[in-house]
């Protein structure tokens, strides 16, 4: 198993999360984050008085699939969160070594 975290645009997560959905993604986490890369961040003026927007708003998708869903997971939220400008974000893939349902106790790809 694996799991998928995508960094995005707020404003694409309507469109990642139905993508998601429609390859049959049942379940995932969103966090609302700040950080900055390429980007850098820029400049806002506020009643005359000059600030640095360090950290831009972004959002963290979380989704642990079977590895054999993950190139399709990855694709799918690469189409659906591209607007081809610096900022688009970045997917990470990390191996998960066990999952567990709290409510019934199912342990590894049954708990997914």
């Amino acid at each position: 198993m694996k799991k998928v975290e995508a960094i995005i645009k707020p404003f694409k997560l309507d469109e990642v999360k139905d993508a998601l959905v429609e390859i049959g993604i049942g379940g995932m986490t969103v966090t609302e984050v700040r950080g900055f890369g390429q980007q850098k961040g820029h400049t806002e003026i506020y009643r005359g008085t000059e600030y640095v927007i360090d950290f831009l708003p972004k959002v963290k998708i979380e989704v642990v699939v079977r590895d054999e869903e993950v190139e399709k997971v990855v694709q799918t939220i690469m189409k659906a969160a591209q607007t081809g400008r610096v900022g688009d974000g970045k997917i990470f893939i990390i191996p998960v070594e066990d999952v567990i349902r709290i409510r019934t106790g199912e342990r590894g790809e049954k708990a997914i």
